[in-house]
């Protein structure tokens, strides 16, 4: 289960939306082994594409220093599907290399009327993907 505040559900939605019709991708970073989705970190589409997100090799790298200096993990990793349903593509698990970490899928499909808003979250490990309940608190 992914416990998660509304202020880090709102800034996931916003940088969602704000991105759209490309897809968005980001991190919420939180202290190592703890499981708590703190600090809220939009990254850049390299592939700026609508249907497709990498992050910049570069900007992961700086990333993953930063998070290892401040004794954090990758607690969410998020994107967006712009024109489909809140649920991983092949390609976003076979990108999957994170197996402690939350990979939450928000679909913008309904700002072109495509559909409901979805934020959902998923466990990916070894390609098996579960998708697991997610609680929205006011603080932990």
């Amino acid at each position: 289960m992914l416990t998660i505040t509304q202020a880090l559900v709102d800034q996931i939605v916003a940088h969602a939306r704000q991105d759209h019709p490309d897809e968005a991708c980001g991190v919420v970073a939180g202290p190592a082994g703890s499981g708590r989705p703190e600090r809220f970190i939009p990254m850049l589409n390299a592939a700026r594409s609508p249907t497709f997100y990498e992050f910049d090799s570069g900007d992961l790298l700086k990333l993953y220093r930063e998070m290892d200096d401040r004794d954090e993990e990758p607690v969410i990793i998020y994107h967006s599907h712009t024109a489909t349903e809140a649920y991983p593509s092949r390609t976003d698990i076979s990108y999957a290399n994170e197996p402690v970490a939350h990979y939450v899928l928000v679909s913008t499909a309904d700002a072109d009327d495509a559909g409901p808003f979805q934020f959902r979250s998923y466990r990916i490990v070894e390609g098996e993907v579960t998708e697991e309940e997610v609680t929205v608190v006011d603080a932990y």
